[in-house]
């Protein structure tokens, strides 16, 4: 900091980064407070010599400035911390008055604390607050960043996990380019690939994906992924606390592909009719949506006790999520950042494509304004992130859009029920009613009842299956159909 520099603080009112202290011939008792606010958050000066007035500073010197700076930087090696913090000092004459300061930077381990944990500080506004008990375990926590969740668990193994779920997942993965080498190997040969077990033990990542409930809470009891839709701007506003709420899931893949579904709903999805009579969506807005996801879950703290909430406004939606990023917003968007709280759940997320690649899933979610005309924030605190989307219009509660194309077909069944769209194909409302009719219905059964192909039948209902209309319980050969319809 320069001569000029300091002088313009001086003349403005206390910065975030900038602190001064009237210590004439002693260091002041609240300047290790200070240190600790400083070091926990994001570096700044002390300057000592300066009485502040109000909001105005009054330069008063310091004397004897050689022990002063003896005794700051002497005790900041001396063992008062619990670690040791490396600020540099420089001295200022200002209208003959001696100004002394320290400049202390931002720690790589944090807290930083003096005696115990409890004298841990944070810097708020121009102020020094003592840090809550949650973010202080949020800041030891934060010590491991990236690799608490690549820990394997003791005593653990695959027979912990939910082998319906992860079947789920590799038919998923099936369906992409994506670790072709796999596709034929056992679970137990999966799972020791992709990190999901090391050594026949369960990773944190792995049994968070895919674990069954109880093993899932007996080693992460904090876990969870809370979807909530309230019918009003504000939670003030609502008349009822919420039309839905997603109920407690195992695992974090069980709790996705609820959710997906759920924002697929929420969003413009405009739907063209090809001249071969098949339907082809532009998914822009929802792919966003569902990157926002995979971020808030690939991102969480899943160890701290605040829960992640995705929460669904009549005129926006909310990404709400327990553990900030590590770096500030400003200096991840436009670039190409990628340092992930939980990078195994990343991993897993991508080989399936719900999430971008490495680096570009910040960048993925500004887009919304291209896409929408509206402006997403993207805030991140000490122990909470929080992404918001402005939504266009009030939401179609009913879980459909209302993009009707032009030539959609007039030759549909009555007494449709009600959440179904108007702009489906013929063949497509005939294999929906189908499947409500036989909820084990083949796709070969389909395409005989319709005269059509086997193909053309599992492109229908891989369609009504993407805009949550069917889902598929169960195997292809001993599973069957549920039809998500409201009459």
């Amino acid at each position: 900091m320069t001569k000029e520099e300091l002088v313009a603080r001086l003349r403005d009112i206390e910065w975030d980064d900038f602190e001064v202290k009237a210590a004439k011939s002693d260091l002041p008792k609240n300047v290790w407070e200070t240190v600790s606010a400083f070091s926990n958050t994001s570096g700044g000066w002390i300057v000592l010599g300066v009485k502040q007035s109000g909001k105005s500073f009054e330069i008063q010197g310091v004397d004897n400035i050689e022990k002063l700076e003896q005794d700051f930087l002497g005790t900041l090696r001396s063992g008062k911390f619990n670690q040791t913090i490396f600020a540099s000092s420089k001295r200022y004459d200002i209208d003959g008055c001696n100004l002394l300061t320290f400049h202390i930077p931002e720690a790589d381990m944090k807290p930083v604390y003096f005696g115990n944990p409890v004298n841990s500080f944070i810097r708020m506004g121009s102020g020094d607050q003592r840090a809550t008990e949650g973010e202080i375990r949020g800041m030891f926590r934060n010590q491991s960043f990236g690799n608490k969740t690549e820990e394997t668990i003791r005593d653990t193994g695959i027979e912990m996990l939910n082998l319906d779920t992860l079947r789920s997942y590799r038919f998923a993965l099936g369906q992409t380019q994506n670790l072709l080498e796999l596709r034929e190997a056992d679970d137990v040969e999966f799972c020791e690939k992709v990190n999901i077990t090391n050594q026949g033990q369960l990773t944190y990542a792995g049994l968070l994906m895919f674990g069954k409930a109880p093993y899932v809470l007996r080693y992460v009891p904090t876990f969870c992924i809370d979807y909530i839709e309230i019918p009003a701007p504000t939670i003030q506003q609502a008349e009822v606390r919420y039309t839905y709420r997603i109920p407690e899931q195992e695992n974090i893949w069980e709790a996705v592909q609820i959710i997906m579904r759920r924002l697929r709903t929420l969003v413009d999805a405009p739907i063209h009719i090809k001249d071969d009579g098949f339907a082809t969506t532009d998914d822009s807005q929802y792919n966003v949506l569902r990157e926002a996801l995979a971020n808030m879950v690939m991102h969480c703290d899943h160890f701290d006790s605040l829960r992640s909430c995705i929460r669904v406004y009549t005129d926006h939606i909310e990404f709400m999520n327990g553990g900030a990023f590590p770096l500030p917003v400003k200096d991840i968007l436009g670039k190409v950042y990628s340092k992930l709280r939980n990078p195994t759940i990343a991993k897993l997320f991508r080989y399936v494509g719900i999430a971008e690649n490495a680096g570009y899933g910040m960048n993925k979610l500004v887009s919304w304004e291209t896409l929408t005309g509206m402006r997403p924030t993207i805030e991140s605190e000490r122990t909470i992130a929080t992404v918001t989307f402005p939504l266009k219009s009030a939401l179609q509660r009913k879980g459909v859009g209302d993009n009707v194309p032009v030539n959609v077909p007039a030759n549909v069944p009555a007494n449709v029920p009600a959440n179904v769209p108007a702009n489906l194909t013929e063949t497509q409302h005939k294999i929906l009613e189908l499947i409500r009719n036989n909820p084990h219905i083949t796709h070969l059964e389909m395409a005989k009842a319709l005269s059509i192909t086997d193909k053309t039948a599992k492109r229908a209902t891989k369609f009504l299956r993407e805009i949550g209309l069917i889902e598929r319980t169960g195997s292809d050969k001993n599973g069957k159909w549920e039809c998500i319809v409201n009459d």
